[in-house]
């Protein structure tokens, strides 16, 4: 991919577009979106160095919207920058993984039972695009998909508690717990729709207004799942 693909796109009829002018800010989001997705697919490797030419090289634009990138997963905790060297991502442990899984599920649980208590039944049903969205990334099998696919569903849900600052950290969370272990196997297509079709579930008994039944699946979906 070169920065001009970045910037131009044939027409219907095959004739190139003249070139418009992308920011430097785009550039780097589009840049960030596929180093997260190579993340999340293992493509880039836990304990691995990347240099930002190197990486720039690979997706056809300069070192500099790579180094900006890299400083947000940086942030995010799925890299670590080494000066002069370039980055290495992050290796994770087990532990890591279940305290980050044990966090969201003391912030989320408490939130999205109230929630199931006084939203509207009617308000639920607009989220079902956001459900289905994670069923069909699932069944492709398309890991990194999914992992933005969840997170919609989860902020949407979360979204209607009115607090931004919940956004914020619980984003932060669910995405940090997203980052795979070193030598984990490849993510099951399986796995990923059992984890997609517990959503469709929690909301249709968000509809429903089953109490019991939502309080069931909230807890064992944090209990059994770290996505």
């Amino acid at each position: 991919m070169s920065e001009a693909a970045l910037t131009t796109a044939p027409s219907a009829e095959g004739v190139a577009i003249p070139p418009q002018k992308v920011s430097r800010h785009s550039v780097r989001r589009q840049v960030l979106g596929l180093l997260r997705t190579a993340l999340i697919d293992g493509d880039l490797a836990p304990g691995q160095i990347y240099s930002g030419p190197a990486l720039g090289e690979r997706f056809g634009v300069s070192a500099t919207p790579v180094r900006e990138a890299m400083q947000q997963l940086a942030l995010e905790g799925a890299v670590e920058c080494l000066p002069n060297r370039g980055f290495r991502v992050i290796e994770r442990t087990p532990r890591e993984l279940a305290e980050l899984a044990e966090v969201r599920g003391l912030l989320e649980v408490p939130v999205l039972l109230r929630l199931a208590r006084t939203v509207p039944a009617g308000t639920w049903p607009s989220l079902r695009p956001l459900a289905a969205a994670t069923t069909a990334a699932a069944a492709a099998g398309d890991v990194a998909g999914y992992a933005e696919s969840d997170r919609a569903f989860h902020r949407a849900v979360l979204a209607l508690a009115g607090n931004e600052q919940l956004l914020l950290v619980a984003d932060d969370l669910h995405r940090r717990s997203q980052w795979p272990l070193p030598g984990a196997p490849a993510v099951r297509r399986a796995d990923l729709v059992a984890d997609a079709a517990e959503h469709s579930a929690l909301l249709e008994a968000l509809i429903a207004q089953d109490l019991p039944v939502v309080e069931s699946l909230v807890r064992e979906h944090f209990a059994g799942s770290q996505t």
